[in-house]
This record gives C-alpha cells, sequence and structure tokens, in this order.
C-alpha cells in the first residue's frame, strides 16, 4: 500500500518545559525517527577547562527581607 501524506503545521507559540541530551521533540509524522548524538570539539581544546569560581555568599545588591 502507497500511501502519501501532506501536512501543514503553522505554530504561533511553543512552550517547552525543560530539554535534555537526551530530548526528541516531534511536530508532524514521520515514518521513522533516528537518534543521533555528537560530541565536538570544536574549539580543538587541548587541556581541562579551568575550574569555576565558588558562587558569591552575599548578593552585590542589597536585597530588602520579602513581606507577608
Amino acid at each position: 500500500m502507497h500511501l502519501t501524506v501532506h501536512q501543514s503545521i503553522m505554530i504561533q507559540m511553543l512552550k517547552i518545559g525543560s530539554v535534555s541530551n537526551a530530548s526528541v521533540l516531534q511536530i508532524g509524522s514521520a515514518g521513522s525517527i533516528q537518534s543521533t548524538a555528537d560530541l565536538n570539539n570544536t574549539g580543538e581544546f587541548q587541556e581541562l577547562a579551568e575550574e569555576a569560581e565558588p558562587a558569591i555568599e552575599t548578593p552585590l545588591v542589597p536585597l530588602t527581607p520579602p513581606t507577608l
């Protein structure tokens, strides 16, 4: 059986709660979805990155406590 489907989808707003490394977003229909995962060193780095700076304990701008 040969079936041809033509579809038109218009999306005004799309809200995505979260995206992770294994997320798949499908809009419309597909005969098959082939997953791929690529890890590329586009900057051609040879060494590990520097350690991150510790988080600042106090805010940079004085904040007033919330009121009830």
